[in-house]
């Protein structure tokens, strides 16, 4: 699926080697009641199908009536990616009961590293709540993902680590794209706008 270039330039709020470095903010053209970026010409979100930490096989589609934020993590990363996981996870919390309706996948960027017990000790480590679905699977299976979403993943040779795109991605119940947030993204701006999208 191809994207406008406006979703390209407000996707590309990080690239980092190995995780680490800061975000660079991507300002909203005009004024926006969200604190999110607004995607320009949103378009529905590309569909995939993946296991996540139970095995149990979760698909984009399948999230069609509730709120879910996508994002691209792997478990070895030392800084970044757990505080994304924290601040995914807490949105969950703050959301109270209202977070039946909200979900979230997170893609693995790191295939190899990404084995099914290190996802499950992720998951366990960071107490995800059962909204948080941590999707891995085979290089073969994440590749056309990473593609769709225009996420790099680049492997540093020698170390665990992985350098790759980092963004979470707003997707509304009719599985719309509509907001992105850079790698600094809050829990209280996630709440704020999935409020804000309610009220539409």
């Amino acid at each position: 699926m191809r994207r406008p270039l406006t979703w390209l330039v407000a996707a590309a709020v990080l690239w980092t080697a190995g995780c680490g470095g800061s975000a660079q903010k991507v300002a909203a053209p005009t004024p926006s009641p969200y604190r999110g970026i607004t995607v320009a010409d949103p378009s529905a979100a590309p569909d995939f199908t993946l296991r996540d930490q139970s095995g149990a096989l979760v698909s984009m589609s399948s999230r069609r009536g509730r709120y879910t934020l996508v994002t691209f993590l792997y478990t070895n990363c030392p800084d970044i990616c757990p505080l994304i996981a924290e601040q995914l996870n807490t949105a969950l919390r703050r959301l109270g009961p209202s977070r039946r309706d909200v979900s979230v996948l997170a893609v693995s960027v790191d295939p190899k590293g990404d084995t099914a017990a290190a996802v499950r000790r992720f998951a366990a480590l960071h107490r995800l709540l059962p909204q948080f679905r941590y999707l891995r699977g085979t290089a073969a299976q994440l590749r056309p993902v990473w593609a769709a979403y225009h996420v790099a993943s680049d492997p540093q040779h020698g170390t665990t680590a992985v350098g790759h795109s980092a963004y979470v991605l707003l997707v509304d119940p009719k599985g719309v794209e509509r907001l992105i947030y850079d790698a600094q993204v809050k829990a209280a701006d996630i709440v704020h706008d999935i409020n804000a999208l309610k009220e539409k």
